[in-house]
């Protein structure tokens, strides 16, 4: 068999903002491979099927020393990113030709991986009812944050009040149906009518669009808060802080606000003291140990039985990306973004 092209996503261009495709990220397909006959040195040959695109992903698209919880990702290098992928070819023991695989996978259609453990990958069986892309979005990465920092740091109580900002998205739309199984009233937003819609579909008390509603109405009406689930930061924090009741508990989870235009910083932040709040970051990684058996016997089989509702952005070809990463980052996706890389 003669060498196939090898389709790369590169990380061409430090952006000053939004990322751009095309100048920020480049696909390259100057790269070729051959399947059969590549040298593993003991290792795998994965062919890449579907690929996550996230909101974190903006800041590893930043100058090498400037330092973060991840590394930047290396400038002409592919972008790496939660993917699943099969199998090809395996000299590594315990994984055989066919199997799937899901972990950090660049950017590329064929990826070589001297084994499991310099990926962080593992193999991973499905149930026939979701598609593989669902174990990127709801049974993945995302519902495991949704589930395992609610379940860490909610310290929930039938009868509280909950906000929760970006509730279209794949992690804020879980924690609406956590918290409502919890016993809790959900307040959420969106940015758009139809992720309103959404919203309310999957169990939010009261929902609105934070661009043509004032959020601090919302609140004055609907709170006070007792947990506040944070994903976009700036005025949206500031908010549920004044409208907070004593004790709450802010679950600081992403604050996409600040991704592409520099963070806002906190207007009162002697609230936190004033109203006794308990601010809690996390980072999914590290929660894993902890509840990633209770996730799998608790989460994945709701969604598995449709309790549990969730929607994805699929795109199709390697080569859109770099327009997946920026509607992710405008938040004109309307689901969980995923690209679609190649079937099977």
């Amino acid at each position: 068999m003669s060498p196939v092209t090898n389709g790369r996503v590169l990380f061409n261009a430090i952006p000053e903002d939004y990322p751009v495709p095309g100048t920020t990220t480049v696909y390259d397909t100057s790269e070729t491979i051959d399947l059969e006959n590549v040298p593993l040195n003991g290792g795998i040959l994965i062919k890449v099927l579907i690929l996550s695109v996230d909101p974190y992903m903006r800041g590893r698209l930043r100058a090498a020393e400037i330092e973060s919880y991840l590394p930047a990702f290396p400038l002409g290098k592919p972008l790496v990113g939660g993917g699943i992928g099969v199998v090809l070819r395996s000299e590594a023991a315990g994984v055989e030709a066919g199997a799937h695989v899901r972990g950090l996978l660049a950017h590329q259609e064929y990826v070589i991986a001297p084994n499991l453990v310099a990926l962080n990958l593992e193999i991973i069986e499905r149930d026939p009812k979701l598609h593989w892309s669902v174990y990127i979005g709801a049974a993945g990465m995302p519902g495991e944050t949704a589930f395992m920092g609610w379940r860490e740091h909610s310290d929930a109580k039938k009868g509280e009040v909950a906000y929760i900002s970006t509730g279209a998205g794949p992690v804020g739309s879980m924690v609406i149906q956590i918290a409502k199984q919890d016993g809790l009233k959900v307040i959420a937003s969106a940015g758009s009518d139809e992720k309103v819609k959404f919203m309310k579909e999957i169990g939010a008390d009261v929902a609105f669009n934070y661009k043509t509603t004032d959020v601090r109405e919302v609140l004055a009406k609907e709170g006070p808060l007792d947990i506040f689930w944070d994903n976009v930061g700036g005025d949206q924090l500031d908010a549920a802080m004044e409208f907070a009741a004593k004790n709450a508990r802010i679950i600081e989870c992403g604050q996409i606000s600040g991704y592409n235009n520099g963070p806002q910083p906190m207007k009162n932040p002697g609230l936190i003291f004033a109203k006794c709040l308990h601010l809690h970051g996390f980072l999914v990684a590290y929660l894993r140990p902890k509840h990633a058996a209770a996730f799998r016997a608790e989460f994945v089989p709701r969604l598995v039985s449709g309790e549990f509702k969730f929607t994805e952005d699929v795109t199709k070809g390697l080569e859109k990306v770099g327009d997946v990463i920026l509607a992710v980052q405008k938040g004109t996706n309307t689901g969980k973004a995923v690209v679609v890389v190649a079937e099977e």
